[in-house]
């Protein structure tokens, strides 16, 4: 088990749930909020449990803090908290300890806001992005053209990741509550960066475009090796048929009779 408590780690937990917030990554507490006869710790105690497993503090140690990191580890994939209660008597019953004591656990999963991630910023992705800030959430833009993703072109998004598709998750930390919508300028586009997005835990990847194209997106993709199972994850087209004309209805700015035909 990997862990940051360790005499060279001074580090305090509201230190480290401060750098959470401006970093917006996720992570779980865990605080001892109840004891009675002997425990390993005492109530207020805390531990910080991050996705990769590591851990800062201690609610105890031994096999009732493994325990706790389990379920914390699950609480950060379902972003349910949850009440842990043991006893600490009988080890041959289950129980992790012999301390003779209860203790109540609470762990709190600590979620970053969820990000939209718009891919290609031209008119179609502007309009996204613009949507999704007016619904209060993060939004970064990226594209491969310098030009497209800048405050300037793009003003609604937080962040910029001006790198081909392929290349956005080593530059952006994608997790389930990454949601990524590609507006791109072509098929190609798509073909030479989904499968990187597929490897990531996205929460939701969708395609704007017409039936057509993603015909032709997923014909390239299957013969570069990209199953129709793998598939499943994206959405494609996304959007309702309202007869779409301009960036904000989700067209092209030509005229069209239903954007998913």
């Amino acid at each position: 088990m990997k862990t940051t408590n360790n005499g060279n780690d001074v580090k305090t937990i509201y230190q480290s749930l401060a750098e959470l917030e401006v970093t917006h990554q996720p992570a779980a507490l865990c605080t001892v909020v109840k004891t009675s006869g002997s425990t390993p710790r005492h109530s207020t105690s805390k531990m910080l449990v991050y996705p990769d497993g590591r851990i800062l503090g201690t609610v105890g140690g031994g096999e009732l803090e493994n325990r706790v990191r389990k379920e914390a580890l699950d609480s950060l994939k379902d972003g349910k908290p949850r009440l842990l209660a043991y006893n600490m008597t009988d080890p041959a019953r289950g129980d992790p300890g012999v301390c003779g004591g209860q203790v109540e656990v609470f762990v709190e999963p600590i979620l970053p806001p969820p990000m939209v991630v718009v891919l290609g910023g031209g008119h179609v992705g502007k309009a996204v992005a613009h949507l999704a800030k007016w619904l209060g959430l993060r939004v970064a833009v990226s594209d491969d053209r310098p030009e497209f993703c800048t405050p300037e072109a793009n003003p609604a998004a937080d962040e910029f990741y001006n790198c081909p598709m392929a290349e956005l998750p080593l530059n952006l930390t994608i997790t389930p509550h990454t949601y990524l919508i590609l507006t791109t300028r072509g098929s190609q586009v798509d073909v030479a960066g989904l499968p990187a997005l597929l490897e990531t835990p996205a929460g939701y990847i969708g395609v704007i475009g017409s039936r057509r194209r993603w015909s032709e997106t997923v014909k390239g993709l299957n013969e570069a090796g990209i199953t129709d199972e793998q598939l499943k994850r994206v959405h494609s087209p996304i959007g309702l048929g309202i007869g779409a004309e301009t960036p904000e209805d989700g067209g092209s700015g030509k005229q069209m009779r239903d954007p998913r035909e």
